[in-house]
């Protein structure tokens, strides 16, 4: 019988864990080994930065666009799932968690859930329960909103790592007016984090502080502090390079173009003019989102029904008319029954979204402006039978606007837009191929079935 020395015992034990050097890419050896994709050198040392110090609370990975930010977090993932390290957990916006999920079974073999309010419900236990049930056997994917809304309940858990795609988003986090950003600061406060972001400065260098506040409050002091040294002169930007050195691994494209090629992409715009009777249209519909009060604009859903309709707008007359016809079904349904407002008001973002094929993001945004109504908004006044019948004769009239009109400027543009690309295209000797996307799913049903969009065809 073969005996294994406590030294042999070690050493395997040593190698099954995965333990090695923080530097030393023997660390990686396992999420190396598991991972179905083609590597590049950038993404493996951008992994092993991210794992080097044990003792920093997080990392901020900041290559250009196109460069593989979601291989280098998921290499981490992996091998925090080798070392078993497993309560892990994914903030994204609510359209990614799909292409994360998806990314991560095919090219890491790793478990993941998405978990979002349908999830609970489904699985008829508390959120906090959800979450606990889950952490530790799968890799958890949550939107940034829903993660805000559990904030209390994502407390507990001891998480091994979060990754936070997108991170942009949060680059106000240290404003105490930004409830996202301080709800989610709230809820992995001392874990261990990556943030992913193609562009950790856009506009002000606060933005970077706002971004390092997640992971560390203390890596730059207070906000007067860092505006005193960095912003108002006295520091140089030589010693912001330094600083940010220890927790920002950024790669630029032209640093691999040795070894990574590039499909060379050219922007083409082609600019079109609305028509009167389509301008008219805008104009009325944007005269009407401005006002104050409205039954078509429930208060607890106002800012998210008119940005739904300004997109809308923006799409097509189709996709706008759809929606209008919404909006007055649902009035003549107040009509009828005067007395029966809330449950109209509770389901009608919901029917908006739906009936368009929106992201569910709005939906969770309609959370947090329900809260801004119960943090002390006034009062909505109480409008009369009579205000009801005459705002559903402003929205027959838009109606019959939309109706009414007799060309679509912005579809036949997309002609010329497709003629253009397509002579562009034949100079390289490509192939007379396009994809069309579209805001909305009415557009993308009326483009493709239209005179317009047969002739694209």
């Amino acid at each position: 019988m073969t005996t294994i020395t406590p030294h042999h015992a070690k050493y395997y034990a040593h190698e099954l864990t995965c333990r090695h050097a923080a530097d030393s890419v023997d660390r990686l050896s396992q999420s190396l080994f598991d991972a179905s994709v083609d590597l590049n050198p950038h993404q493996i040392e951008a992994a092993l930065f991210a794992l080097r110090n044990p003792l920093q609370e997080g990392v901020l990975l900041a290559d250009e666009v196109g460069l593989g930010k979601t291989i280098e977090a998921a290499l981490v993932l992996c091998q925090c799932w080798a070392e078993r390290k497993r309560r892990l957990i994914i903030i994204c916006p609510a359209a990614l968690r799909k292409q994360w999920s998806q990314e991560l079974v095919e090219k890491f073999a790793l478990p993941s859930v998405v978990i979002d309010a349908t999830y609970v419900r489904r699985s008829g236990m508390s959120p906090r329960m959800a979450l606990s049930a889950t952490a530790s056997k799968q890799v958890v994917i949550m939107s940034y909103h829903f993660a805000a809304k559990l904030a209390d309940d994502l407390v507990p858990i001891p998480w091994d790592l979060v990754v936070i795609d997108e991170a942009h988003k949060l680059r106000n986090a240290h404003r105490p007016s930004n409830r996202m950003g301080q709800a989610l600061k709230l809820a992995f406060n001392g874990r261990r984090k990556i943030l992913l972001t193609a562009t950790p400065l856009q506009n002000s260098l606060m933005e970077l502080y706002g971004l390092s506040t997640l992971l560390d409050e203390h890596l730059f002091g207070d906000e007067k502090a860092f505006r005193k040294q960095y912003i108002n002169g006295e520091g140089s930007n030589e010693e912001l390079r330094e600083r940010l050195a220890g927790f920002v691994k950024r790669t630029l494209r032209q640093q691999v173009l040795e070894y990574v090629r590039y499909t060379e992409r050219l922007a083409l715009t082609q600019p079109f003019k609305p028509t009167n009777e389509e301008h008219s249209l805008y104009e009325a519909i944007s005269v009407f989102l401005q006002r104050e009060h409205s039954f078509a604009l429930p208060k607890k859903q106002r800012h998210l029904t008119g940005l739904i309709l300004r997109k809308l707008l923006a799409s097509s007359p189709y996709a706008v008319l759809g929606t209008l016809l919404t909006i007055r079904e649902r009035l003549q349904k107040l009509r009828d029954d005067f007395d029966n407002q809330k449950q109209e008001e509770d389901n009608f973002l919901a029917k908006l979204v739906e009936d368009d094929d929106l992201e569910d993001e709005y939906l969770e945004e309609a959370e947090f402006d329900q809260e801004d109504v119960e943090l002390g908004q006034s009062e909505e006044p109480a409008l009369s039978k009579d205000d009801l019948i005459e705002e559903i004769g402003e929205i027959e009239g838009f109606i019959e606007k939309a109706r009414s009109l007799k060309t679509d400027t912005k579809a036949q543009s997309l002609l010329k837009a497709l003629e253009m690309g397509f002579k562009k295209m034949a100079e390289y000797n490509g192939p007379r191929k396009a994809i069309i996307f579209t805001e909305s799913k009415r557009t993308q049903k009326c483009t493709s079935s239209n005179p317009v969009g047969q002739s694209a065809a």
